[in-house]
């Protein structure tokens, strides 16, 4: 089950197709739909859930806490919509992009794709752009 839990004025809207997209996206890798939350929050939000769960002092646009179980994919994916907005503005690209690019990465993470390193980054890049298409031509 997908849930979408909104703490700051952002609505989604077409719920439904983000979901049967996140779906679409699980079983390409070979994976299964868990319990899946996203949760929209603004940067004050984020930020709290990265200092008290991960000790770290800075913004970021996606914290994921992954509850997967072997191929049953399951988490928290708290998404700051100021990061998103700002990192679209920075990156020239559209809101709807960056979200898209955003929403995926949390999932990526949860089917396995690490980002630490520069080949990893290349790599979740890849599979990101992927997925954005995937949403584009559903």
């Amino acid at each position: 089950m997908i849930d979408f839990n909104f703490e700051t004025d952002f609505l989604l809207d077409g719920i439904e197709n983000y979901k049967k997209w996140i779906i679409g996206v699980i079983e390409s890798y070979g994976f299964e739909v868990g319990d899946i939350s996203y949760i929209f929050c603004d940067d004050k939000y984020l930020l709290q859930i990265n200092q008290q769960y991960l000790n770290h002092d800075d913004l970021t646009d996606i914290i994921s806490f992954d509850y997967s179980e072997e191929k049953l994919i399951s988490g928290d994916i708290f998404i700051s919509i100021e990061r998103v907005q700002e990192n679209a503005s920075l990156f020239k690209v559209d809101f709807q992009q960056e979200l898209l690019r955003v929403m995926s990465h949390g999932i990526l993470h949860f089917i396995g794709f690490k980002d630490k390193n520069e080949k990893d980054q290349l790599e979740m890049r890849k599979n990101e752009d992927i997925c954005i298409e995937k949403y584009i031509n559903n």
